[in-house]
């Protein structure tokens, strides 16, 4: 009877959500038609992509579009609300509505069926950038060295995408390394230190990032790449973008457009036009992608089979920090311990450093320490022993204090005993306390080592493509989030693993109970 009823609830349920089921496209007009009424409009931007949208030295977020979203916003009585987003993670913002546009020298080419466009309002260009004394000149003398790009960027798709041209393709394949990093202020800082060769990028941004380092860098005559920027709106969003469109017209006419591109230098590179509404500013309405879309099935396997890959870098992280960072952590335990008081609070210092700051910045110090505090130039490889390096001297502190509290768990009477039977200090340690005090401390090191897994995934802070980095790649390739939960399973079944070890050797050690 139970079972009946509890059927019958189900169906009744199925029938109800079928009743008030909204399609996307209905749900996208509602969130539009909300957005005009809520007079709000969400732009969202890559806070750290300069001249266009940054945060200032007043931590106020600033840039050519910016101004033009505010001005848009001020004649049409919204309220303007800048959302800074991850930049791979653009197209599930657009998606979910959390955002109402993507307004941040945002490049159309190549992407002009995924969004509904307004009409192109800038000029870009790929280009290279290098340091002065490189003896880099042209393109060619780029083989066989490393560049850097931004994940998902335009100049990545100048040099890899599936338009890129003949000679941009041979271009890419010549070089050593093209390295992915997260925005163009690493990029920089990598160049500076001498971790790449060369930085592909907007010319816009580039003009802005070497006048404000002050010197020391160049750019290179022969241009990767011509492209348009605009503003990308959810595809089947027209009234908004016409709305913003018309505006940007109004700024046109009356100047004010042209005002703010002198502002912050861009007046050479504008090409708002209302000739243009009808050439390439406007997707049609109903465009949708008619290519045949693989299966469910088929884009798991050649999602996961891509994560594999990254997989393989992330165990290797995890292991080697293990092999490193558990000796070392008896090390510092020893002189955590110590009666040779500076040796203590020395050791006291390096641990509360090592807690008391975040893992990735960590790790930027190691990648970059050498450079900006010595002026020593590391090699081209030292980006993962930088990885190892951070992660080890990170973990061995934790260790160390797991290993201390493991150690003092241990009664007094014990050392009393072993000093009766007539065992030497080695022979107590070695015999006596340390056993008992790995008894102790399994519980302790099975979360440390646990959280390790997932701590692999800082490893992008200084452009070492791991599992998460690498998923967030292709889920920005891709506009969709299967590959971050594809590498939540991966990160989940080495978890289990690596949970279900750990509790077999604490078992083990359970020889009392």
């Amino acid at each position: 009877m139970i079972l009946k009823k509890l059927i019958s609830f189900a169906a009744a349920a199925v029938m109800t959500a079928a009743a008030v089921y909204i399609s996307p496209a209905e749900l996208t007009m509602s969130a539009s038609a909300n957005t005009l009424e809520d007079k709000e409009f969400i732009v969202g931007f890559d806070a750290e992509f300069p001249p266009y949208g940054y945060k200032d030295d007043n931590g106020e977020y600033v840039g050519f579009d910016l101004d033009l979203a505010q001005e848009v916003c001020d004649r049409n009585g919204w309220t303007l609300k800048k959302q800074p987003i991850e930049w791979n993670s653009k197209d599930m913002e657009l998606k979910n509505g959390t955002i109402d546009c993507l307004w941040n020298g945002f490049t159309m080419n190549g992407r002009e069926s995924k969004y509904t466009w307004s009409v192109p309002y800038v000029d870009n260009s790929q280009v290279v950038i290098v340091k002065d004394n490189s003896g880099i000149n042209e393109l060619d003398d780029l083989a066989g060295k490393i560049v850097a790009v931004q994940a998902d960027s335009s100049a990545l798709a100048a040099l890899t995408g599936e338009d890129a041209t003949e000679e941009n393709l041979a271009l890419a394949e010549s070089f050593k390394d093209l390295q992915q990093v997260g925005d163009y202020n690493s990029a920089f800082m990598n160049l500076d230190s001498g971790a790449v060769d060369a930085i592909a990028m907007d010319i816009g941004v580039a003009s802005y990032e070497m006048n404000s380092r002050g010197g020391g860098f160049k750019m290179l005559d022969d241009h990767l790449s011509a492209e348009e920027y605009g503003v990308g709106f959810l595809l089947g969003n027209t009234e908004l973008r016409d709305a913003v469109q018309n505006t940007l017209f109004d700024m046109l006419d009356d100047g004010t457009f042209e005002k703010i591109a002198k502002d912050w230098g861009l007046e050479e590179s504008v090409c708002l036009s209302r000739d243009e509404v009808t050439e390439n500013g406007n997707v049609s309405d109903s465009a949708v992608a008619k290519d045949k879309k693989p299966g469910f099935g088929e884009k798991f396997a050649n999602i996961s089979s891509q994560l594999l890959r990254g997989l393989l870098a992330s165990a290797l992280i995890f292991v080697l920090t293990i092999i490193l960072s558990m000796p070392l952590g008896l090390l510092v335990m020893a002189g955590r311990m110590s009666k040779f008081a500076p040796l203590r609070w020395l050791i006291k210092l390096y641990i509360s450093i090592a807690r008391g700051t975040p893992l990735m910045l960590q790790l930027l110090v190691v990648f970059f320490g050498p450079y900006y505090l010595f002026n020593v130039h590391t090699p081209p490889n030292y980006r993962f022993a930088a990885v190892i390096i951070g992660f080890t001297l990170n973990y061995a502190a934790y260790f160390a204090e797991i290993y201390r509290s493991g150690i003092q768990a241990v009664p007094c009477g014990q050392y009393e005993a072993a000093e009766v039977l007539g065992y030497t200090r080695m022979q107590t340690n070695v015999k006596i306390i340390f056993p008992q005090m790995i008894k102790n401390i399994i519980p302790s090191v099975t979360n440390e080592v646990i959280t390790l897994v997932k701590d692999t995934s800082l490893a992008f802070a200084v452009s070492f493509t791991e599992m998460f980095t690498l998923a967030k790649q292709i889920a920005a390739a891709q506009t969709t989030i299967m590959p971050l939960f594809i590498a939540g399973v991966f990160y989940y079944i080495f978890n289990f693993v690596v949970a279900f070890v750990m509790e077999r050797i604490e078992k083990k050690l359970n020889y009392y109970r």
